[in-house]
């Protein structure tokens, strides 16, 4: 009696978050809810075996990952580097960066091999009188790449620039019509917090939120407060709010949910918190989605969220950072910066799945 009190409970707590409108929408979700299946910790080193592809003398450039950050202003150009250089680490053949031109030159300073494409603009620069003409060009210039992008990581370093905001509002709206999937991370997650029609129902997106953007999230859109003694049926529901994107909660453990069930993710990491390891997990989990959607079903019609590509992509993403984080900080200890981790990227994935 008491194991089947604390079900209903939950059932409960379920109804009340996605909301309740007439008979046969509360007889809707209790159907849906006795369909959900939680997994209390994904396999993620037989999830990352699964979808690495091999390295194949006969594919040529750009069959192993083609990735695109869309982030990078005046005051923010580590994170977008971090994110793109991530993908590159494990394994994409290109990756390419659109910022602002302030960002542009300090990004290509970084890394010659990055692609960056300097045409966002903020609204210091633009006239009021230009900014139409100006959002045009800026989609135009996006709109000539996108079909070449395996995913799109829309946020890091981004900044709240309200004219740069509206731009990539346009950008991500371009994707969703292409089929591109989209990850959301940094001021990705204010952006669709405040216009949630950009990512809702779209399964081919995924977000990203840390503690504070998650927050904002539940708050939106169930109209409460994170409540951590149910984490994972409030996770499920905010899933299924948003009309079936994928949810990778980043924490202590962290916890990924496509509306349908919940995944874990618990490899210990690192407890050295540096900025800019959020940037690293948005740029893996492209790649990784981007290889798991060249095998898997598509998302929507899986018959089970561990044949979605999207949670796919976002355990074997959670997983190979813990590991690349704990070995930088086993090496590094109090001085581990992001870069650290991101020089153990290939390494920790070779270890899973050897290259050769």
């Amino acid at each position: 009696m008491l194991a089947s009190s604390a079900v209903l409970r939950r059932q409960h707590f379920l109804i009340r978050s996605l909301g309740t409108h007439n008979n046969q929408n509360h007889t809707q979700r209790i159907r849906y809810i006795q369909t959900v299946t939680m997994v209390a910790e994904a396999d993620a080193e037989n999830i990352l075996r699964r979808i690495t592809p091999i390295l194949d003398p006969n594919r040529h450039k750009g069959q192993a990952g083609k990735v695109a950050v869309v982030g990078g202003c005046r005051e923010y150009t580590g994170a977008p580097y971090f994110a793109a250089i991530s993908a590159l680490k494990l394994g994409a053949d290109l990756s390419h960066v659109f910022c602002t031109k302030d960002a542009a030159a300090v990004i290509k300073s970084y890394s010659p091999e990055l692609i960056v494409h300097p045409v966002l603009e903020e609204s210091y620069s633009v006239r009021d009188d230009e900014k139409r003409a100006v959002s045009t060009k800026v989609l135009a210039e996006v709109a000539r790449w996108m079909e070449r992008f395996d995913c799109l990581v829309v946020g890091p370093g981004l900044g709240r620039d309200p004219f740069l905001l509206d731009c990539v509002g346009e950008i991500m709206k371009l994707a969703r019509r292409s089929n591109v999937p989209i990850v959301i991370d940094g001021d990705g997650l204010f952006l669709v917090t405040n216009s949630i029609d950009l990512v809702s129902g779209y399964h081919l997106a995924v977000l990203t939120p840390n503690v504070n953007e998650y927050k904002r999230l539940v708050q939106k859109m169930l109209g409460s407060e994170v409540n951590d003694q149910d984490a994972s049926q409030q996770l499920l529901a905010l899933a299924r709010s948003i009309g079936g994107v994928t949810i990778l909660r980043k924490g202590k453990s962290d916890m990924i949910s496509d509306g349908y069930s919940v995944h874990t993710v618990s490899i210990f990491g690192s407890p050295r918190r540096c900025g800019g390891q959020g940037d690293i997990l948005s740029g893996s989990v492209a790649l990784f989605l981007s290889w798991a959607l060249q095998s898997s079903t598509a998302p929507g019609d899986s018959t089970t969220s561990l044949s979605n590509p999207m949670v796919l992509g976002c355990i074997a993403a959670s997983a190979l950072l813990r590991k690349a984080a704990s070995v930088a900080f086993e090496n590094k200890k109090r001085a581990t910066l992001t870069s650290d981790i991101i020089e153990h990227l290939g390494q920790s994935l070779d270890d899973i799945c050897p290259a050769c």
